[in-house]
């Protein structure tokens, strides 16, 4: 029944206006897959060495202008009048932009950060108490998920305003352990023992060197820097391992790891 009912309307339309679908259709569909082939075929010849941010943002800007070319030329043939709507537009968009300051704000920090190039997407970055994997990079923010899968949004402004710790950007990284141990412990020998277990730890490089290091006179013992530069893909693989491996050698070689203590004296009050 419905579908009499479609065809006898179809029937009752007139030839032009049916002619002006078909051509409504036409651009359309012929467009947005115009939109989609321009796209795919950028970023397959022109943005081959691209960085991942300024293929997203390639990607995001034809994929914008394209929709609005194909908007337009819609419009334009089912007769509507253009130089009313940009007028309305232009109106609006005064308005808006008194009213989206911060907006523009962040889209400004935005290209500084992209021409900057601080990170790129898949590096770890720290911005004051958030650590997390870069998602993407855009104009007015950038995402981030935690290592406890959290989703983080930061706008552009604050993140050009605060101090940024990109923790992946070099390819290797050092990581420090303060440890303590008796005064009456051989310095010397404490440095040998750290420095064969950094050697036997797999996940520890041996260029650069381990940095083992003397750095405070503590109230319980003598505080020494424990430094071991490793593969920055490799940093839960030697946070797990190494302290163990220093706890197991060190109760081997009888070196004692100091604990806070305190000395109790009671006095009899009948005596005073």
């Amino acid at each position: 029944m419905w579908f009499q009912q479609v065809a006898e309307w179809f029937r009752s339309l007139s030839p032009e206006v049916v002619t002006k679908g078909i051509r409504v259709a036409v651009y359309l569909v012929g467009g947005f897959l115009l939109v989609r082939l321009l796209i795919v075929s950028v970023q397959r010849v022109i943005m081959k060495k691209a960085t991942p941010q300024r293929r997203m943002l390639v990607r995001k800007a034809i994929a914008y202008a394209g929709f609005v070319i194909v908007l337009m030329t819609v419009l334009a043939e089912l007769g509507v009048k253009l130089t009313a709507i940009l007028g309305a537009a232009g109106i609006v968009g005064i308005a808006v932009g008194f009213a989206s300051q911060t907006s523009v704000s962040n889209i400004i920090s935005g290209l500084f950060l992209i021409s900057e190039k601080p990170f790129a997407v898949g590096d770890v970055i720290r911005i004051g108490t958030t650590t997390g994997i870069i998602q993407s990079i855009d104009l007015l923010s950038i995402k981030l998920r935690t290592f406890d899968n959290l989703f983080v949004r930061i706008p552009n402004e604050k993140i050009l305003s605060s101090e940024v710790t990109n923790i992946t950007r070099f390819p290797i990284r050092r990581m420090d352990i303060m440890i303590q141990v008796s005064y009456r412990e051989n310095l010397d020998r404490v440095r040998e023992v750290l420095a064969e277990v950094a050697r036997a730890n797999r996940y520890c490089l041996d260029e650069p060197a381990p940095v083992i290091l003397a750095t405070e006179l503590k109230e319980n013992g003598v505080e020494l820097l424990f430094g071991l530069w490793f593969s920055k893909a490799d940093f839960l693989s030697l946070k797990n391992s190494i302290l163990q491996d220093v706890l197991e050698r060190f109760r081997a070689e009888g070196i004692e790891i100091p604990y806070p203590q305190r000395s109790v004296h009671l006095v009899d009050a009948g005596r005073r």
